[in-house]
């Protein structure tokens, strides 16, 4: 199986083409992180209030442990510097909460941004490219088979007329020599149809 077309002028056309397809993917996924980046900083004030409500509550707790020894009133101030600091623990909740948010919807933006564009290159450019190495092996199985250079021949007979235009036309016309099974005539007549694949003989 053959990927590319042996004639320059289309397999410049084909590599053209699959470099085309790469860089827009390419494209697709650095535009899709560098959004995701920028999704992300959305995530800093959550680390900020996450940091902030971690060290509130810490600061609190070692105050409520150490308003705990005090005689007579220790348990008396140990409640609310504990009540304030589990109020910092669900500041800090809050912040994680807003990070996990954020990074759900950058990956989902990221995705999206990815898949979107990649589906879009590839469904316009697999096709024409599939179809090529299809009728590819095509004309080569058709070239290779018993009477093949025939039925190549019939296929240029009946494809632009302008691809005859090098052919030499024998007396009679091309039709005419072809259903004679004039050998010469069936050689050009099948070397075009393989020139129109991107093929050589």
């Amino acid at each position: 199986m053959r990927l590319y077309a042996q004639t320059p002028a289309r397999r410049n056309r084909q590599v053209l083409g699959d470099l085309i397809a790469a860089a827009l993917v390419a494209a697709a996924v650095w535009f899709a992180l560098a959004v995701r980046e920028t999704i992300m900083l959305l995530a800093e004030p959550g680390r900020k209030v996450e940091s902030a409500g971690d060290s509130l509550a810490a600061g609190l707790g070692n105050a409520g442990d150490a308003a705990g020894g005090v005689p007579l009133v220790g348990g008396l101030l140990e409640k609310p510097l504990r009540s304030a600091a589990d109020a910092g623990s669900g500041f800090a909740d809050a912040g994680q909460s807003l990070q996990d948010t954020v990074g759900r919807v950058a990956d989902l933006t990221t995705v999206a941004l990815i898949v979107v564009p990649v589906a879009a290159v590839l469904l316009l450019w697999l096709p024409w490219r599939l179809r090529w190495i299809r009728r590819g092996v095509t004309v080569r199985r058709l070239l290779d088979a018993p009477g093949g250079a025939d039925l190549l021949a019939l296929r240029a007979l009946t494809g632009p007329p302008g691809d005859l235009a090098a052919v030499p036309v024998p007396a009679g016309g091309l039709a005419d020599a072809w259903r004679r099974g004039d050998q010469r005539v069936i050689s050009d007549l099948s070397r075009v149809a393989l020139d129109r694949a991107g093929l050589r003989p």
